[in-house]
């Protein structure tokens, strides 16, 4: 396995200190720490079965619910470009 340098962005200091000092702790390297914390991270994740899933577009709702039949491409069709049907 290969095994990479990186520097990490908008990580709050008081969080990494008790992470680092968890790991000091676990007698372990904060790189190891990190790498089990994503590990479990991203495997908790994909139990949950939360993350993106097209499939959940189907399930959602319209917000405006009517009973009329609504014509409102035609509307903003008619509003800008002056066609009538």
């Amino acid at each position: 396995m290969v095994k990479t340098a990186i520097a990490v962005r908008d990580v709050e200091e008081e969080v990494f200190r008790k992470f680092r000092a968890l790991a000091v702790e676990e007698r372990m390297k904060v790189g190891n720490a990190l790498t089990k914390a994503m590990k479990h991270w991203m495997e908790e994740e994909r139990a949950e079965g939360v993350g993106v899933d097209p499939r959940n577009l189907l399930k959602i709702s319209g917000i405006i619910k009517t009973k009329k039949k609504v014509r409102w491409s035609e509307e903003i069709d008619e509003f800008l470009y002056g066609l009538e049907k």
